[in-house]
């Protein structure tokens, strides 16, 4: 299976580095082919911005998704987005390794997927969702937490782990990926404070998933928990959008996809009375 492994971590001894590195080895080992995107060795420049585009769509002012779509369109991206790209498009599975820091993806993710994910070339209002650009490939992350798994349960101080990494998880799924779940690696601290003991194996699903049985896209269903998506596409017409359609057409679909797919209207709930009016503190004397 040919996997890519984004791997943003900027010290080449650090704890992500040894979880990329096992499991590219594991990988390999068992017949795959393993590409790596290194983001900070490689230098690449997560800020997106005029400079990257020689020829301009609109010379006077900076609209970012026009640009992407004009350079798409004319075979003139910028290399190292054209680069990314040519990996993505090469590999089956797709791993993203990184640390969280300050509760989501370092800077240097976030602006992969500003300028990795081209606009007119990658998706449109009609390519995304289910008919992503990726549909037919899987990617997942492989996160390293500095605190312990019981902070990022439900109500745990550091934050539900499953909200902190829904942004990321349904950029991916807009694109067509398959999203598994995340591979998970808490206790994993800087700043002098050692990583504890008996931490978790290096992406665990991801050797799961690259050793197990060859499944399609719709037998993604099976007992193993890595092999399940963990968002689902619920149909509505949005998708079908498309950001060329005439001001009139593109209203009236918009406001048709705001409908569920069984044509009823979403409504808002009514307020219970019960509940708005004022309770006391504690059990009223009898």
């Amino acid at each position: 299976m040919p996997t890519l492994i984004v791997h943003a971590h900027p010290e080449a001894r650090s704890f992500n580095a040894a979880l990329t590195a096992t499991a590219r080895n594991t990988l390999e080992a068992r017949g795959h082919t393993v590409e790596i995107s290194d983001l900070y060795a490689e230098g690449f420049d997560p800020v997106e911005g005029p400079r990257h585009y020689a020829e301009r769509a609109d010379s006077e002012r900076f609209a970012p998704l026009t640009e992407q779509r004009h350079a798409s369109e004319r075979g003139q991206l910028p290399a190292d987005v054209a680069r990314e790209i040519d990996r993505l498009e090469r590999a089956d599975l797709v791993i993203l390794q990184f640390p969280l820091w300050w509760h989501a993806q370092p800077a240097i993710v976030k602006g992969w997927f500003d300028r990795v994910f081209v606009y007119g070339g990658l998706y449109t209002g009609s390519r995304r969702y289910d008919a992503g650009h990726f549909r037919g490939k899987r990617a997942m992350l492989s996160v390293t937490t500095g605190g312990p798994r019981r902070s990022f349960l439900p109500y745990g101080r550091g934050g539900p782990i499953e909200r902190l990494l829904w942004p990321i998880n349904y950029s991916l799924y807009y694109m067509g990926f398959d999203v598994l779940a995340p591979q998970l690696t808490h206790g994993v601290q800087g700043a002098g404070i050692w990583p504890r003991p008996n931490t978790p194996g290096p992406n665990a699903c991801a050797i799961s998933i690259a050793t197990g049985p060859s499944r399609s896209r719709a037998g993604m269903t099976g007992t193993t928990a890595c092999w399940r998506p963990i968002i689902r596409s619920v149909g509505w017409a949005d998708r079908q959008l498309d950001t060329k359609m005439p001001p009139r057409q593109a209203g009236a679909a918009k406001d048709e996809a705001c409908a569920p797919p069984d044509g009823s209207r979403i409504r808002p709930r009514e307020p219970d009375a019960s509940a708005l009016r004022p309770r006391p503190c504690s059990p009223t004397p009898a």
